[in-house]
């Protein structure tokens, strides 16, 4: 069984480490004041990567919480990947540059895919693309449009771009602790030869230990998980176990 690796999420508003219930700016609940803090935290417990989104900014459409995500990446030595509000090749070289391991592309990646292959080509395996799904449909500006855009197509669309994974989010689960699309992140993983990160839903162990085995054939390559973690309904260490080859 092949192993998954697992993104605990920071999700920053207003500067302070959040959960949102389906993408929901006034549904926030707030785990820590001090992101550099919890990064430690998880960094501690023994992940080996952490996901960072700068939900302001993905509303606005440019980086908001810069200090926060450069007091985490100062915090931590493990790697970081970091979404929300990066529009532009400034940003991603910026970010880059600064720290961050890998960028993730949503909104910019559904607007103007040429970016991405830009990107990709400019920063080989540093480039990932987030597909957040409504009902199927790609959304953008941090969930608060929903395009007309297939987000199997979507993924399909950038086979040939070089992108280092594609992060597939139910928005219908993100938050609510309702369990993984596990059936649909399976399908997309079998129609592309990217590899596949799962987010959305994750309530506790088993969700973790069925999306394992259910990708035994398939490149889904780890998942992200948040508000399960901070609830304590997964322990780090049990988590990490089980989900090890």
């Amino acid at each position: 069984m092949t192993a998954l690796t697992l993104y605990p999420a920071i999700d920053l508003k207003d500067g302070q480490c959040v959960r949102l219930r389906r993408g929901e700016m006034d549904n926030a609940t707030v785990y820590s004041s001090d992101p550099a803090a919890q990064a430690r935290t998880w960094q501690d417990a023994g992940f080996s990567w952490l996901h960072v989104v700068d939900l302001n900014g993905a509303f606005a459409g440019r980086p908001v919480n810069a200090a926060a995500v450069a007091a985490v990446l100062g915090a931590v030595t493990i790697p970081v990947q970091l979404g929300g509000g990066i529009r532009d090749m400034s940003a991603i070289e910026a970010w880059l540059a600064g720290g961050v391991r890998r960028v993730i592309l949503g909104s910019a990646a559904v607007k103007n895919p040429a970016l991405v292959r830009q990107a990709c080509r400019a920063f080989p395996g540093q480039i990932v693309v987030g597909i957040d799904a409504r009902h199927g449909k790609v959304a953008t500006e941090g969930w608060a449009e929903t395009s007309s855009v297939d987000a199997s197509h979507l993924a399909r669309s950038f086979e040939d771009a070089g992108v280092a994974a594609i992060i597939y989010t139910d928005i219908g689960r993100d938050g609510m602790l309702s369990g993984l699309n596990i059936e649909q992140t399976v399908a997309l993983a079998g129609a592309i030869s990217t590899p596949v990160i799962a987010s959305g839903g994750v309530a506790g162990l088993q969700d973790l230990m069925d999306l394992q085995a259910a990708s035994s054939s398939t490149m889904i390559q780890g998942v992200v998980v948040g508000r399960a973690l901070y609830d304590g309904r997964i322990d780090p260490a049990e988590a990490l176990v089980a989900t090890a080859a």
